[in-house]
């Protein structure tokens, strides 16, 4: 089921595409490890050393809103993904890498649960939590008390 805008939306003007807009836009599709606000904020900082830390997590927040980029919610705050299909993520409980999960989107979860609970679901978000390959490694080489 396609999601329709709300009479805000509707009614909205389209936003301009500001150069710094731009410039935060084109360091998330330059990543693919899911960055911080903080890591995008430095990156376009090397571009335009004027840029406030503010105007960057506002662009930010207002790319994932338009669906130009994916907000990851993950503890300890959002990363930002330039994949914007649905699809589900990995975390690791110990460094909190993020990386896409290789799994396809399973829509048939949204008709199961609306049949069971009577909600009407378009999305919903997986979440898969674990130990990285890397901190496995680091574990195993930890000395044992």
């Amino acid at each position: 089921m396609p999601r329709t805008n709300t009479p805000q939306e509707a009614t909205a003007k389209p936003r301009r595409n500001t150069k710094q807009r731009q410039l935060v836009l084109d360091a998330v599709r330059s990543r693919c490890d899911h960055p911080t606000a903080d890591e995008i904020y430095l990156a376009v900082r090397e571009q335009d050393d004027h840029i406030s830390r503010g105007t960057v997590y506002r662009n930010l927040n207002l790319l994932a809103g338009e669906g130009e980029i994916q907000a990851v919610h993950v503890k300890g705050g959002d990363r930002f993904d330039l994949r914007r299909d649905r699809h589900p993520h990995i975390v690791c409980r110990e460094c909190g890498r993020v990386v896409d999960a290789p799994i396809p989107y399973d829509d048939e979860l949204d008709d199961a649960l609306t049949t069971e609970t009577g909600y009407a679901f378009t999305s919903h978000v997986t979440t898969f939590m674990g130990l990285c390959p890397e901190c496995q490694a680091r574990d195993a080489q930890a000395p044992q008390p």
